[in-house]
């Protein structure tokens, strides 16, 4: 996997339906052990609710789990979680907190009100998209750097860091798939004498 969505930050937001308060918190989480640590925060401090929804996707071994926590079976944990596979999120838990108003919801309404405690959640933590992107250098003379500099956003890729010395070197992060374009306008460009080298390779989020 080269890309996938995943949540931006921790967002919660919170509605109410026929008196019942829903808030639906999300976090972005990349292990098992990260989502139990963020549901159990917020089982902890959402303590004297009636219910504690959970959900969660991760890339680490293609895996996802729910808990209805006491509502009814299918009313409640997996709509929240076809939610987050809908979005087509990943690395992502989503806990909805219910406080229960007195009147009941019925199966239907309960299906409903999880299904968008998670998804304003995950309105308020924002989808980004995340990609593989290669951690490039190039080091150039003063008079290439502005044209650089101008290169580099344009192919896509951003300055991350830039050293000035007798030349420049210019650190930077770029799609792997735009990297081979890159490459060939930088040598294009400076007709040979500058090329990038490759650092590393990690993901990061892109503008898609």
């Amino acid at each position: 996997m080269d890309e996938y969505k995943t949540i931006e930050k921790r967002a919660s937001d919170e509605f109410t339906v026929k008196r019942s308060r829903f808030i639906g918190h999300i976090c972005p989480v990349t292990t098992q052990e990260q989502a139990v640590d963020f549901i159990n925060e917020i089982k902890s401090k959402y303590w004297d609710a009636t219910h504690n929804v959970y959900a969660y996707v991760l890339r680490e071994g293609q895996s996802s789990r729910y808990s209805d926590d006491g509502e009814p079976q299918g009313t409640a944990g997996m709509p929240t979680l076809n939610v987050l596979i809908k979005e087509g999120l990943t690395d992502c838990a989503v806990v909805v907190t219910r406080y229960f108003g007195g009147i009941m919801l019925g199966a239907g309404g309960l299906v409903r009100a999880y299904s968008q405690g998670s998804k304003i959640a995950v309105d308020a933590g924002g989808i980004i998209t995340m990609a593989k992107c290669a951690i490039l250098t190039v080091d150039c003379d003063y008079n290439f750097y502005g044209r650089l500099s101008s290169l580099i956003p344009e192919s896509g890729g951003i300055i991350l860091d830039t050293a000035f010395s007798d030349g420049v070197a210019v650190k930077m992060r770029i799609p792997l798939d735009l990297r081979g374009q890159f490459d060939a306008k930088l040598v294009d460009l400076s007709l040979g004498k500058f090329s990038s080298e490759l650092i590393n390779e990690e993901f990061a989020p892109i503008n898609r």
